[in-house]
């Protein structure tokens, strides 16, 4: 993206300024590394690298990309678990803006109330010494939030509103299976009355089986609530089923927004068309009508990317403009963005079966 915020982006978001609850403004997450004699070359991975987007109120973000494509740093930069390197993250949701990448540990705390995470894998994010009490307790306690019998109300409520039995809280983690856990962790999420919830892969280390019943929750949860998700995931199948809108990375960088109806029936990134050809098919005769699109070439590496395009070597369309000016993230209407120099005259796969 350019180094300011994209101007379409801009016009949009002041659309529905009202329901807009996080902006995220040139966003930069910059890892330094050391390299050669003494490690005295210093080289930086380029995680995330001029991302603009925002979430409205009450709706469901979806971010997706390969592995490594920066989406987890995106959410973790947004709950603030890293400081980022450049651009702001503007909250709305209190009198007045506050852009959460200025402040510091301490006046964060307010703001980590309302805005939670709830991390990839269920078996490394509870406490395997702590019972499900003091797993979730310990938010509420930090938070100033419970104490005495009001502290065990509150756990015993929040058990129930994510579908298990209160007398379940005396017991440790090893004692539950992967969806149990991760009912467990939606609860410690739930547990500051949060607006905002940035969800990691929630569902990808749970069985297929599982899977449908915690997404189900999080959207009976949503409505219940009146929660606005960040859905980071790679499952493309399951990002149309829980979003509204779609947010497309390739090595640190949007490439592709749009709703997901439209994301799905009508294709304007090359990236996006060989993510999409991966999705299985569910109609038994739409079967082996449709190829996978296999890349060739490996995805680029953040610390040395590309010149033009970062697609660009790996793009079966790319010509000479995209070797060497890079795409900014442009307006085709209906709330369709893409970062692509040609993107109106590729005429690219339809995945409406999928």
């Amino acid at each position: 993206m350019s180094n300011l915020i994209s101007p379409v982006l801009a016009e949009e978001k002041k659309k529905t300024d009202e329901d807009v609850l996080l902006e995220v403004r040139n966003l930069k997450m910059w890892f330094e590394s050391r390299s050669g004699f003494f490690r005295q070359q210093v080289n930086h991975v380029k995680a995330v690298d001029d991302v603009s987007f925002y979430i409205k109120q009450g709706e469901t973000l979806g971010l997706v990309g390969e592995s490594g494509c920066g989406k987890t740093t995106v959410g973790r930069c947004i709950v603030r678990i890293y400081q980022p390197t450049s651009g702001q993250i503007i909250y709305h949701g209190g009198e007045s803006p506050v852009d959460l990448a200025t402040l510091d540990r301490q006046k964060l705390r307010p703001y980590r109330q309302e805005i939670r995470m709830i991390f990839q894998n269920p078996y490394s994010a509870l406490n395997p010494r702590m019972t499900v009490f003091e797993n979730i307790a310990e938010v509420l306690i930090v938070n100033n939030l419970a104490q005495g019998q009001e502290l065990k109300d509150r756990v015993a409520s929040l058990l129930r509103r994510v579908g298990l039995r209160t007398e379940y809280m005396r017991r440790y983690p090893h004692a539950f299976s992967g969806g149990e856990r991760q009912r467990i962790v939606i609860a410690r999420a739930l547990a500051t009355n949060p607006r905002l919830i940035v969800a990691d892969e929630a569902i990808s280390a749970l069985d297929v089986s599982i899977r449908a019943q915690i997404l189900n929750l999080m959207q009976e949860l949503q409505e219940e609530m009146g929660l606005t998700y960040l859905f980071i995931a790679h499952d493309l199948s399951v990002v149309r089923h829980i979003c509204d809108r779609v947010n497309v990375m390739y090595v640190g960088r949007l490439v592709e927004s749009a709703p997901a109806k439209s994301l799905y029936f009508d294709l304007k990134h090359p990236y996006t068309e060989a993510l999409m050809s991966s999705v299985p098919i569910h109609n038994p005769r739409m079967r082996g009508k449709k190829k996978r699109i296999r890349l060739e070439g490996e995805v680029a590496d953040p610390s040395n990317p590309p010149s033009g395009c970062y697609f660009h070597p790996r793009c079966k369309y790319a010509k000479e403009r995209c070797t060497t000016e890079v795409p900014t993230l442009r307006d085709l209407g209906n709330d369709r963005f893409v970062a692509c120099h040609f993107a109106e005259e590729l005429d690219l796969s339809n995945v409406q079966s999928v």
